[in-house]
């Protein structure tokens, strides 16, 4: 018997993940990207001929890539080097005001025992041991299982896991529950911001978004080449396992014969027959018709005012002096509340927003590309609205934010010698440009309220036969989490296709699927 034909839009990291599964079980997988390269937002910019990330920043759960690649038979070490973080990230607020978080517990709650006294440290102790409990909890039962209901998520978790499940207080908002550990506002302001991690707000989003901080405090990791080596790896073992990959090949249909998928068509018109389609795109792009009107009915639209945070970013090449950054350094508003009602409330980039700087050359030894005072890549973050399909964000708007941000680093003590033909911004229009359906919002619905995780999209859509990965998708955002959306994806395609068969498949000239 032949294998079964799967189609899957997107060389994101959701979509690398379920061709690798797909491919190792021998179906006959096409990869069809829009893009020149593989990793949709795990992307990069070239300034002056230098390659830089231009996406997400921190490698965290080794664990599910070690596991997606010794499902292939290969092993993560064989493909991409990674050394742990010492340090996960530096806080900045007023000048002479920092904390370093480090992988080690001990050493970050002596940091903030110096930094903000021992009732604090205390706080941080319990918090951690509290993030930890909350990860443990939804790890097997939510983050790594299809997508339950509530009612299902307590039959999983049992008699026992109910008071577990009690215990993470997802009712409560993230805001509200840092106020058991800490007095002080700049830590609950630190820890806040993990929420941001999913695009939410900390004033709106449950509890239980302090996972995310044990994540990080599980283990951060540098990858040798930058995070773009990540996806090339991905790419390349999915073609070591028989996925075709067509860059440059996007899709403008799915269609549908008798209610269920049947084939995509190219944006070139080629029309393709396939089994299975997984979309690696936003849910949402499907529900407004950007794959034609078969596939509306797939997911459920995604309200504007339901939409995660868009970023502003700058990738620039630049002498830097004053401050001295770390890998990850954060630079603090003074009105965290304000940053946030500027963004959901008005719809505008913060007045004062806090500003995320990667420094992409320099580890946890510090300053080895600040050595002579050369330049180095720089990656700055704020958060902005999704609104990218309705506000322009013109070259006047963009330098004046631009100003606003490196005018802040400036007063913190960050002097950058920003040259114009060695920076490029990226607004939330351009995201919308990139990630057709958002907005520019980078993370799918935002994780407002506790029942916002159940919103969102399982693998299975409501077409059978077309099943969704990605961001927007269950778990939620992330790097990790798109490539378990991934696994779960190939994991659904293969309970509903196992009858037909696992044979290897056989390419054919120009990539069209076929038995």
């Amino acid at each position: 018997m032949h294998s079964a034909r799967v189609a899957i839009i997107g060389a994101g990291v959701g979509g690398l993940s379920s061709a690798i599964g797909l491919a190792s079980a021998g179906f006959d997988v096409t990869v069809f990207e829009r893009a020149t390269t593989p990793g949709g937002k795990l992307r990069q910019a070239t300034l002056d001929g230098i390659a830089s990330d231009a996406g997400p920043t921190v490698f965290t759960l080794r664990e599910v890539f070690e596991e997606l690649f010794e499902d292939a038979g290969e092993h993560l070490e064989r493909h991409i080097k990674l050394r742990p973080a010492g340090l996960l990230a530096r806080h900045a607020w007023r000048p002479g005001e920092h904390l370093d978080l480090h992988a080690d517990v001990a050493q970050t709650s002596e940091a903030i025992r110096q930094f903000a006294g021992a009732r604090e440290a205390d706080g941080f102790e319990r918090f951690a041991a509290d993030a930890r409990r909350t990860y443990l909890t939804l790890r097997d039962t939510f983050i790594r299982a299809q997508r339950p209901s509530p009612f299902g998520l307590v039959q999983r978790a049992g008699i026992r896991g109910l008071r577990d499940l009690c215990g993470i207080q997802p009712f409560t908002t993230l805001w509200r529950r840092l106020d058991r550990y800490f007095r002080d506002p700049r830590l609950r302001q630190l820890f806040g911001r993990y929420a941001t991690y999913c695009g939410s707000s900390p004033f709106c989003s449950p509890a239980t978004l302090m996972l995310v901080s044990h994540v990080e405090q599980a283990g951060v990791w540098y990858i040798e080449g930058g995070m773009h080596r990540l996806a090339r790896s991905l790419a390349s073992l999915a073609e070591a396992k028989g996925a075709v990959l067509r860059y440059g090949s996007g899709i403008a249909r799915i269609h549908t014969h008798a209610g269920r998928v049947s084939a995509v068509e190219t944006e070139a018109g080629e029309r393709c027959i396939a089994d299975a389609v997984v979309c690696n795109a936003d849910g949402n792009a499907l529900s407004c018709g950007l794959f034609g009107p078969d596939a509306v009915r797939a997911t459920r639209p995604t309200l504007r005012t339901e939409r995660s945070l868009s970023a502003i970013t700058w990738n620039l090449v630049a002498r830097t002096s004053g401050f001295e950054l770390a890998h990850h350094t954060v630079f603090f508003s003074a009105d965290y509340r304000a940053e946030f009602d500027d963004i959901f409330r008005r719809g505008r980039a913060p007045e004062s927003p806090t500003i995320y700087v990667c420094a992409q050359d320099r580890a946890d030894a510090g300053l080895a590309a600040a050595k002579q005072n050369s330049p180095e890549r720089l990656f700055c973050l704020i958060n902005a609205p999704p609104n990218g399909d309705i506000h322009a964000f013109d070259h006047g708007e963009l330098l004046s934010c631009e100003n606003r941000v490196f005018d802040h680093l400036e007063k913190s003590g960050l002097r950058i010698e920003r040259q114009p033909q060695a920076i490029r911004a990226t607004s939330p229009a351009d995201f919308h440009r990139l990630f057709p359906g958002t907005g520019g919002a980078l993370y799918g619905p935002a994780s407002h309220g506790w029942t916002a995780s159940f919103k969102r999209t399982g693998s299975r859509t409501a077409i059978p036969g077309l099943y969704l990965a990605g961001g927007s998708a269950h778990p939620g955002p992330g790097v990790p989490m798109a490539a378990i959306s991934g696994r779960l994806a190939a994991a659904s395609v293969m309970r509903d296709y196992a009858s037909i068969g696992t044979s290897h498949p056989v390419a054919m000239p120009g990539g069209t699927l076929t038995r």
